[in-house]
């Protein structure tokens, strides 16, 4: 993990002098508050010897638990390792990257073709609000919302993915004619079918047939009605 703590700032010439190494001193997260004031979102594990006991003790679970379904593991790992907040800074990224690798490691290969990163930065503050409440029990906390929002994650990104290999199955089965009309519609938006025959040399029955097919695909979706109607992708 330090070794990855490393990489991940590399080229970060300001961390040049604590990446790698577990914390020096307090990081306690917190928000600044209109009135100036600061209020403690997060209240990690004290440095030196305790964030040290924290990590072996995380790393010794990990390796020796064999009950624990695989995702709720890899909830309850990432939950840990942040409430410790081993390094100065980037421990949610790396949780995130840890996730990743642990997923991986417990057979979820898809998960490389998705951005478990970009999941919580969409929903950063529900992310926030529920380690928050999480964590205030500390210790002996219920993480139950944490879990139930770390697979919740994974639900969606799994979902994403799932569709963009749907759009691809079909893209695959279209013409490349049709494929030549998606790029058209997509570079020109609100054209209409009359200009969209002539980019393509074809009769305008010809691309209302192909505007249908791609219609039919959930490729595209009609906007308007009449004369003023145009297209646009989904």
């Amino acid at each position: 993990m330090k070794s990855l703590h490393n990489q991940l700032l590399k080229y970060s010439a300001r961390d040049d002098w604590h990446k790698g190494d577990y914390k020096q001193h307090s990081n306690a997260v917190e928000a600044h508050m209109p009135d100036g004031t600061k209020q403690i979102i997060v209240q990690t594990t004290p440095p030196g010897f305790p964030t040290e006991d924290a990590m072996r003790s995380l790393i010794a679970w990990h390796d020796s638990d064999s009950d624990t379904h695989a995702l709720v593991k890899c909830a309850l790992f990432c939950y840990e390792f942040v409430s410790i907040h081993p390094f100065r800074d980037e421990n949610g990224r790396l949780s995130r990257l840890l996730a990743t690798l642990l997923l991986r490691k417990y057979g979820y290969q898809w998960i490389r073709y998705v951005s478990f990163e970009h999941e919580i930065e969409s929903r950063k503050n529900e992310y926030y609000r529920v380690l928050r409440a999480c964590q205030s029990q500390r210790p002996g906390e219920d993480i139950t919302p944490w879990v139930v929002f770390f697979l919740s994650s994974l639900k969606n990104i799994q979902g994403s993915l799932m569709r963009k290999l749907d759009t691809q199955g079909v893209l695959q089965a279209i013409s490349q004619r049709e494929k030549h009309l998606l790029n058209i519609i997509e570079a020109n938006p609100g054209i209409k079918t009359s200009e969209m025959a002539k980019k393509l040399g074809v009769s305008n029955a010809t691309v209302k047939r192909m505007l249908d097919n791609l219609r039919s695909a959930k490729l595209i979706e009609r906007e308007g009605g009449g004369p003023g109607s145009y297209y646009t992708l989904l």
